[in-house]
């Protein structure tokens, strides 16, 4: 087998849905996962290379996708001999698509450029659904080239691709996108809960909603996990969503942005924790507000 052209560092839900998108669509495709064990699983599953580091995924591949937690596992990626900047070839391209701070790409930048490497951070929207069916939004920050460079497999994976900026700006415009999904999962959740407690069926007034002017994509793709909480598994768990809000308004703080919404949401998701659980879907601020109500 050849070497792939594309290696995805990251198999948690989204990595994992990426990485299954573009081996079915004509892309060689390598996994590295820390876990090992995961991403053994995954490229069983759909017929992918395995990396033994981050290093190694990076030298056998024209593009590198990193999809991870949070801004210390990308820095954990990027860093080191076995590092994806020791081990990248000149003229591949690194694209950090994780929900993170502007300045962590930054700050990796310079390493990975001086191996002769592009780099790009380009965070998405949409479901692991979206990925799978190739309708993410890509939000890409760095440098026309290497914009154009990654494209052919980008748009495997996106309805649409909008270039932003220079590099940290797909990550500005991730935490901005996500500052709206936060704000509009508690407004479904409170919308719905006074709905319910007012005699109108759960799946009936959820229907309503996602038909109403506020019915964006992501009330369409939330219904299960709104209607059906308990039997839905987990698409993005409330300490991401906490994750994620403590970015956004480290951000804000950063650039004198006032956000009271944002900082109600993360209240809000924190309370759903302490009632619910961290590792429950953030949908789950519904049944926190349904405990909430009869209290």
């Amino acid at each position: 087998m050849a070497d792939p052209s594309v290696a995805v560092l990251g198999t948690g839900r989204m990595g994992s849905a990426m990485a299954e998108r573009l081996a079915g669509h004509g892309v060689g495709v390598l996994v590295y996962n820390r876990s090992r064990e995961r991403a053994v699983a995954l490229a069983e599953r759909i017929g992918a290379g395995l990396a033994t580091t981050p290093a190694d995924a990076a030298a056998r591949a024209d593009v590198v996708i990193t999809m991870v937690a949070d801004d210390a596992a990308v820095h954990a990626l990027f860093a080191g001999p076995d590092g994806v900047a020791a081990g990248i070839r000149a003229g591949s391209v690194a694209v950090d698509m994780s929900t993170v701070l502007p300045d962590t790409i930054r700050a990796i930048a310079p390493a990975v450029r001086a191996r002769g490497a592009g780099i790009l951070d380009a965070p998405v929207s949409g479901s692991v659904a979206s990925a799978l069916a190739g309708e993410l939004t890509i939000m890409a920050g760095g440098e026309a080239a290497d914009v154009e460079r990654a494209r052919p497999v980008l748009e495997r994976l996106a309805r649409r691709i909008f270039h932003v900026g220079p590099l940290g700006t797909g990550a500005v415009m991730k935490l901005a996108v996500n500052t709206l999904i936060f704000g509009l999962n508690g407004a479904v959740a409170e919308g719905l809960v006074l709905a319910e407690r007012n005699g109108i069926d759960r799946a009936l007034a959820y229907d309503v909603l996602a038909a109403s002017a506020a019915g964006a994509p992501m009330v369409g793709y939330k219904r299960a996990a709104f209607v059906d909480p308990d039997g839905t598994p987990v698409a993005f768990s409330l300490a991401l969503a906490d994750k994620d809000l403590r970015l956004i308004r480290q951000l804000a703080d950063a650039s004198g942005t006032a956000m009271p919404q944002a900082a109600t949401n993360l209240e809000t998701i924190r309370a759903a924790e302490r009632s619910v659980g961290e590792n429950a879907d953030f949908s789950m601020v519904a049944s926190h507000l349904r405990e909430e109500g009869r209290r």
